[in-house]
């Protein structure tokens, strides 16, 4: 892409946002598109049946309002939107996603320079919007995959995504099948790419994601809403490229999790408490920066009630396996956390005797509940079986250390595994919705027509 080729103020892009109660993040979406460099020809808000704001926000910034009559989906939704956009480029980004000032710009170039260019994709900056743990490390993990994805991209992305509306129209857009938010930009990538389109993921389109993640919406996402229908679109094409999140490495350590889940309930049926109590302990301690930030950003009280019953549940166990060291670690936890979120600050001025006297705290915490594991060589096999999968997926762990600590980075790895392990279950769960359809002689959303 040449840097100095001219692009006039107003770009031929109209961008698509589908929306449903998006008003919490909806101001701040189109407060930013305003604020590009270059602006787009139209803003399309289409309100997918909300009851709350939103219609009445996009029109307060002068967006071109339509309603699906809803809600349908988002599928259904863009497809409205791109019918009627006037914009030569379609670019599509979700109501809880703020572009940068150069965002619209950049898209422009893009075009303008590639005449063979289809489609573009981007990915969401560093820099999330939620402050929560799990929303930055879920939204950190996205925003590595594209940052180490290939060039030539395998398949489209509606968050931040723009193709030729011509383009979009021939191939019938996005299959309205799905009435969720799921899969239904990776199917038209499928689609697109198997005509021969050339899709180009563009690692400096940046966007920044604004979705607080709670931890049941995300294991549901990740495996309703994307990890099973995937599946079923991989084994419907017999196509799995090794690119984004089914890199090779990424199989091999789902394959990994689900041995080393299965060897940790082994353990736990076989030695009992003996095996558990450390286990959940380790746990516990390793998930310190989870606690700490959940404190931070006032989380509800049921969040609390899981900490308070984790912490009571595990010196219970402590004290009738007579492991009775790690009740006052656990119990000093409650202060800890007490004193984190009655005294918050931004990290970079904590002072550093307190961070020793954390550190300190916690290298004790973990290396007595590994001193309470049973010596055996099950064991061992465990913990070498670890370290492989931490070893494969070590790049994001550094990704992670160095935009958020080191602390944030071993806090995510037992999120990491369990994010391994229930894509294995994704993937059982799609293999048997798909063999059991194609017995039937069922169609699946990603096989039933796709015009709107």
């Amino acid at each position: 892409m040449s840097p100095h080729r001219q692009i006039p103020e107003q770009a031929p892009i109209s961008v698509v946002i589908p929306a449903l109660d998006a008003e919490r993040y909806l101001e701040a979406c189109l407060s930013d598109l305003e604020r590009s460099l270059v602006r787009p020809l139209e803003v399309i808000v289409v309100d997918d049946g909300s009851t709350d704001r939103t219609a009445e926000i996009a029109r307060a910034h002068g967006a071109k309002v339509l309603s699906t009559g809803g809600p349908l989906g988002p599928a259904a939704a863009r497809n409205m939107g791109a019918r009627e956009a006037r914009g030569e480029i379609l670019f599509f980004i979700d109501a809880d996603v703020c572009v940068h000032p150069g965002t619209i710009r950049r898209v422009a170039e893009s075009f303008a320079s590639d005449p063979g260019l289809d489609a573009l994709i981007g990915s969401y900056d560093d820099a999330p919007g939620s402050p929560d743990f799990l929303s930055q490390y879920k939204n950190l993990m996205h925003c590595y995959t594209h940052q180490v994805g290939k060039r030539q991209a395998s398949t489209f992305w509606s968050g931040c995504g723009a193709v030729k509306r011509a383009v979009f129209l021939e191939h019938s857009g996005f299959a309205t099948a799905y009435g969720r938010p799921a899969i239904e930009d990776i199917e038209l990538g499928y689609r697109m790419r198997r005509e021969g389109r050339k899709i180009v993921l563009d690692r400096d389109l940046l966007v920044k994601h604004l979705k607080r993640w709670t931890f049941w919406n995300l294991v549901k996402t990740d495996v309703m809403d994307r990890g099973v229908p995937w599946t079923e679109l991989i084994l419907r094409d017999g196509n799995m490229p090794n690119d984004l999140n089914v890199q090779l490495s990424q199989r091999v350590s789902v394959a990994l999790a689900l041995l080393l889940v299965a060897m940790a309930a082994a353990g736990a049926i076989y030695y009992g408490g003996a095996f558990l109590t450390p286990l959940l302990a380790l746990l516990f301690f390793l998930l310190s920066r989870y606690w700490a930030d959940e404190a931070d950003v006032d989380p509800p009280p049921s969040r609390m009630l899981w900490f308070g019953g984790a912490v009571l549940g595990i010196s219970a166990l402590a004290w009738i396996y007579k492991m009775r060291m790690l009740i006052p670690l656990m119990l000093m936890s409650v202060l800890v956390l007490g004193l984190r979120h009655r005294y918050t600050y931004p990290r970079a001025k904590r002072p550093l005797p307190e961070t020793l006297i954390l550190g300190l705290y916690l290298l004790s915490a973990v290396g007595l509940c590994l001193s309470y594991f049973p010596y055996h060589r099950f064991v061992l096999f465990l913990s070498l079986l670890l370290l492989v999968v931490i070893a494969l997926n070590n790049q994001f762990f550094l990704f992670l250390a160095a935009r958020r600590g080191r602390a944030f980075a071993i806090a995510a790895i037992p999120f990491h595994l369990l994010y391994f392990f229930y894509c294995g279950v994704a993937y059982a769960i799609g293999w048997t919705r798909h063999r059991f359809r194609h017995a039937r002689g069922l169609e699946t959303a990603e096989t039933q027509d796709v015009r709107s």
